[in-house]
């Protein structure tokens, strides 16, 4: 099948930077070089739906060693690397329907490539592929075994489906094993997006007031490290346990009407639909800088922002600002979408080569375990996530201790007391 790529002249580059991943992602390429003995994905035809990244193109490299065929397509239009595109295209043959800044008609088109191959398995980032499977493209999903989710966003819009009833075949929720959303979505989103922000303005975060949107496990990473950059850091949180976390992890906590009032960046990463809006443009500080690090470009409301202009203007690569009546200016930063992706280049490998073990891993199970399942979402197998973890450990050259018998004895019975 034909890819759709935008420069097949940047396939050097690309795959040189695939190859400099590979080198943080030890744990995927232990599994890989297993995969290529044991071929335990033969058979398979996987349609993936993903940010088309160097650690993407690593985990597509996996996929293939361990037997399956692939189509791959992007899971958002501005997190496509076109040299990684265009690489893959190159050394592995796999169909490829992504390019950078694609209009929404061309991203959707994309997505309904990657569905011609007929999949049995799906692997998404967003749940947009599956939202088109099961709307558009229902006549499709006699083929489809099973598949995963990479992200919290998807995993909510998919238990939202399986509530419902609507959900056709079981999806395991990588997004939710430790080894994925206790590190990906922390210290992968909390350094990422700080990357995003910090090359699209330049800007010195020392001293300045930065207001996270969402203390889960990304908003908590964005504060931790935003923290210790020297930024003085608000949380808004709609969720009081998360709130009282994010009080005793020492932050200021207050709604996001007090916030936007103080804050100099506004860094939105809840899931959720128009966290900063109307009436919290009409009382930003001056040059105040608004950017989002959650999956779809909902969470700020750029149209209601874009009314309120009287004048916008692109200022830098990735920042537009918006000028309001009475002369106050407001920056959006990457069009709303995934800053980190947008404008950076994502998470560090190292810390994807986790996410992306479990990627594998998981689908190694489906291919086992696959049509024995009723369509819900499933979490990852434990011994799965112990694995990964195992694995990661001993690539750092970190020994941990194991349980004596005597130990191991104590845990399991019940008879000794005071």
């Amino acid at each position: 099948m034909q890819s759709d790529v935008q420069d097949m002249g940047l396939v050097a580059q690309g795959w040189q930077r695939i190859l400099w991943a590979d080198g943080e992602m030890p744990v995927l390429r232990l599994i890989r070089e297993r995969f290529a003995r044991e071929r335990p994905l033969a058979g398979l035809r996987v349609a993936a739906c993903l940010h088309v990244t160097t650690e993407t193109g690593n985990l597509m490299r996996t996929l293939q060693a361990g037997g399956a065929s692939l189509a791959l397509c992007a899971s958002n239009p501005l997190s496509t690397q076109d040299d990684v595109a265009a690489a893959l295209v190159e050394h592995t043959h796999l169909p490829v329907f992504a390019r950078r800044g694609e209009d929404r008609a061309t991203y959707y088109r994309h997505i309904g490539q990657a569905l011609e191959t007929h999949p049995n398995v799906t692997m998404d980032d967003g749940a947009d592929l599956v939202s088109v499977l099961h709307s558009q493209r229902t006549d499709l999903l006699g083929d489809v075994v099973a598949g995963t989710e990479e992200t919290t966003t998807g995993v909510i819009r998919l238990r939202s489906m399986a509530r419902a009833g609507a959900l056709r075949y079981p999806i395991v929720a990588v997004n939710d094993a430790n080894t994925k959303h206790l590190f990906d979505n922390r210290y992968g989103t909390g350094q990422s997006a700080l990357d995003g922000l910090i090359r699209a303005t330049n800007l010195l975060l020392a001293g300045r007031t930065i207001t996270v949107a969402g203390y889960g496990n990304c908003g908590r990473g964005l504060a931790m490290r935003a923290n210790g950059m020297g930024a003085q850091v608000v949380v808004t949180e709609v969720d009081p346990l998360r709130a009282l976390e994010a009080h005793m992890d020492g932050y200021r906590v207050m709604p996001m009407p007090e916030a936007v009032r103080v804050s100099d960046v506004l860094l939105t990463v809840t899931g959720n639909t128009a966290v900063i809006r109307r009436e919290h443009f009409e009382v930003m500080k001056d040059r105040a800088i608004v950017g989002n690090a959650g999956h779809f470009n909902v969470e700020i409301d750029l149209a209601a922002l874009a009314d309120l202009a009287v004048e916008r203007r692109p200022v830098r690569e990735h920042v537009e600002e918006y000028r309001l009546p009475d002369g106050r200016r407001i920056y959006v930063l990457a069009d709303g979408r995934l800053l980190n992706l947008a404008a950076a280049e994502g998470h560090p490998a190292a810390v994807m080569d986790m996410s992306f073990a479990n990627q594998a891993l998981s689908l190694e199970y489906l291919a086992r375990r696959g049509r024995s399942l009723a369509p819900d979402v499933y979490t990852v197998p434990p011994e799965i996530d112990q694995q990964v973890a195992a694995l990661k450990l001993s690539a750092e050259g970190v020994r941990i201790d194991t349980l004596t018998e005597q130990q191991a004895q104590y845990l399991r019975s019940w008879q000794e007391g005071t």
